[in-house]
C-alpha cells in the first residue's frame, strides 16, 4: 500500500456532520475494504462560513480505491496526492477541540 493525503475542503457543516461521516469511513474501510485502504488520521479545519473540512492522511492500494471508499461512505473528495516521503520533526500534538 502506498501513503496518500486527502484533502477534502468544506466537507461538512459542522463538527457532528464530520463525527457521522468518520463513522461511516470506518466502517467502510475496515468491514468492506480492509485490504484496499487503511485510515491513518485526520486533522480537521476551520473553513468560512462555520463548516469544517479534514486534511486526511490514508494507506491505499491506489487512488481509485481511495475514491471507491469515499463513495461507499458518502465523502467529499477534493485531491488526492501521493506521500513521496514522511519527516518527523516532532509527534502530532495534542488534539485540539474544534
Amino acid at each position: 500500500m502506498n501513503t496518500y493525503v486527502i484533502l477534502r475542503r468544506s466537507g461538512w457543516r459542522s463538527p457532528q456532520d464530520l463525527q457521522e461521516a468518520a463513522g461511516r469511513s470506518k466502517q467502510v474501510g475496515d468491514e468492506e475494504m480492509s485490504e484496499d485502504i487503511r485510515w491513518i488520521r485526520s486533522y480537521v479545519l476551520e473553513e468560512n462560513g462555520g463548516s469544517v473540512g479534514t486534511v486526511c492522511i490514508y494507506q491505499a492500494s491506489s487512488p481509485e480505491a481511495i475514491r471507491e471508499h469515499a463513495s461507499r461512505a458518502d465523502l467529499p473528495v477534493d485531491e488526492i496526492i501521493p506521500v513521496a516521503d514522511t519527516v518527523i520533526v516532532r509527534p502530532d500534538p495534542e488534539a485540539a477541540s474544534v
